[in-house]
């Protein structure tokens, strides 16, 4: 429960937190960015990691002069972090994809890999693009289109036009909107508002297949 409520805690106060790891890290803070959005996206183990609000925080508290932060060096770190990310977890669903599902069904859940495919039969390819934007299916796309042997150029095509997207959509958002005095004073609430935005998809499906079961 302790890990959890420190858990909690960072993902409330990402700006916070990431202040001080700037402070202590100094350019390193760029290789822990890397390391967080490089494990959410490609370790099928981590999708519970920050991803659309850890991206909103760093352009944030990069839009302060005196964070330290960069945010050009930190869209390209976050960028290169979430391309690599996704390649690595296709290339993991390829290779050894259904072993992993059967031999640690508890890790790699049924039911987010049932979610995923959902999405992959709703919007075919276009969904490693659209996972970007959605929690837990973001892990869990590139994997499946491994698994399901989606051919690696159209990939690597979706993969790069959606990390792409989901950096320079949400990164610059952070930039603009942290500046605001609103925002800086209820930041927590705006993390909580990011993470309900992210999770209406996965509602949205859920709602859709109970409407059909019943």
């Amino acid at each position: 429960m302790d890990l959890l409520r420190q858990f909690i805690d960072v993902v409330l106060h990402l700006q916070d937190h990431l202040y001080t790891l700037t402070r202590d890290n100094g350019p390193w803070v760029y290789a822990i960015l890397f390391a967080i959005v490089f494990a959410e996206t490609g370790l099928v183990v981590t999708p519970f990691l920050p991803g659309d609000s850890l991206l909103f925080a760093v352009g944030a508290v990069a839009a302060n002069p005196q964070s330290g932060l960069n945010v050009w060096i930190a869209g390209g770190v976050l960028l290169l972090a979430a391309i690599v990310g996704d390649t690595v977890n296709y290339s993991v669903g390829k290779f050894a994809g259904n072993l992993l599902a059967r031999r640690f069904p508890k890790i790699i859940r049924p039911e987010y890999l049932e979610k995923t495919h959902r999405f992959f039969e709703a919007y075919g390819g276009k969904t490693v693009i659209l996972a970007r934007f959605v929690p837990i299916v973001r892990t869990f796309a590139p994997f499946v289109a491994g698994m399901g042997a989606m051919d690696y150029r159209r990939f690597m095509g979706f993969n790069v036009a959606g990390a792409f997207a989901w950096v320079v959509l949400i990164l610059p958002a952070g930039w603009f909107l942290g500046q605001l005095e609103f925002v800086k004073k209820r930041f927590e609430l705006i993390v909580l508002g990011i993470i309900f935005i992210s999770i209406l998809p996965m509602v949205f499906e859920w709602w859709k297949v109970r409407r059909k079961s019943t």
